[in-house]
């Protein structure tokens, strides 16, 4: 089975204020972008499961539109929530208190089944808010390291929530160009696999007990490439990165996950990425970088079928 997971960001925002839907009610570009997906057979593929997700505001006309199509046209596409709150309302507990945070339960009975957690820029966001309490965050090597144990313990939390919920998770993690730092090649691999190994290690204490029930994927982003101008790391990287976290993830687990490419999985990189053996999908944002960028549904089945085309493990 293969798993694509498109992260629609804040795309509910139009182009006029200075976002990326090219309509101003948002409602008609999700539906345009599901009604297209199901159009193109993406729903329809053998052993590919397709995820989309989605702002809250998108949550409801997501899912309204793909109710409207048979179950074998859309057997493979999903709506998923870009994280959950590390607390949650369940029956008997506290019911309401969650202003500004969005509880599993509420992605839950929207209808989703997926939650992304611990994206790089939701890391990102944790360390601000630490940074803001403690300025010395950004100089301070034993702050650093007690700042991103935090970060891991506060995503931990997440996961547990959405995984109680009876969500299924894609869990990111990734290395800052920092945190890999420059020397050769085998000391920039081993800072990496000391980073990862310690995401890998606190944010899925505790998880054991919901396998195999619910899935959990790990999204490997290298922060250090994402973004104008940057190199992205070679098939070779990404080979050794994800053997690494399948065998940390069964060291601490007894079982495979699989793991998928979130560096952004792209028509220029996809068939590439998809002679890796130890990766089993990706993670997609945008389609189009030039012109009116965007994603569009048409150019994400070219990205599909590079893929499919050339990938190494069934």
């Amino acid at each position: 089975m293969k798993r694509l997971f498109v992260n629609l960001k804040r795309f509910e925002v139009s182009r006029s204020r200075g976002g990326l839907c090219p309509y101003e009610n948002p409602r008609l570009w999700i539906e345009e972008v599901i009604g297209e997906s199901v159009a193109l057979g993406i729903g329809s593929l053998a052993e590919l499961q397709v995820v989309y997700l989605v702002p809250e505001a998108l949550i409801i006309p997501a899912q309204e539109k793909l109710a409207q199509y048979g179950a074998g046209d859309k057997k493979g596409l999903h709506i998923g929530c870009q994280s959950v709150f590390r607390q949650n309302i369940t029956p008997g507990g506290n019911f309401g208190a969650f202003t500004a945070n969005f509880p599993a339960a509420g992605a839950y009975q929207l209808g989703c089944r997926w939650s992304m957690i611990a994206h790089s820029e939701e890391r990102r966001d944790k360390l601000e808010i630490m940074a803001a309490f403690e300025p010395d965050l950004a100089n301070n090597t034993a702050l650093k390291e007690r700042g991103a144990s935090a970060v891991d313990k506060l995503i931990n939390k997440e996961v547990l929530a959405a995984l109680e919920q009876g969500l299924n998770i894609l869990l990111c993690v990734g290395e800052t160009a920092e945190e890999r730092g420059s020397g050769s090649p085998e000391e920039q691999q081993r800072r990496t696999a000391e980073t990862l190994a310690a995401q890998l290690k606190r944010g899925l204490n505790q998880v054991q007990g919901y396998l195999p029930k619910r899935q959990i994927v790990i999204g490997y982003e290298p922060i250090w490439a994402i973004g104008p101008g940057k190199t992205p790391p070679g098939p070779d990287y990404i080979s050794f990165v994800s053997s690494f976290i399948k065998d940390e993830v069964k060291k601490l687990l007894g079982t495979e996950i699989p793991v998928v490419y979130g560096g952004g999985l792209n028509e220029n990189n996809a068939a590439a990425i998809a002679g890796v053996p130890t990766i089993d999908g990706g993670l997609v944002a945008l389609t189009r970088f030039t012109g009116q960028i965007g994603f569009y549904a048409a150019d994400f089945k070219k990205i599909i079928d590079k893929y499919l085309e050339n990938s190494q493990n069934p």
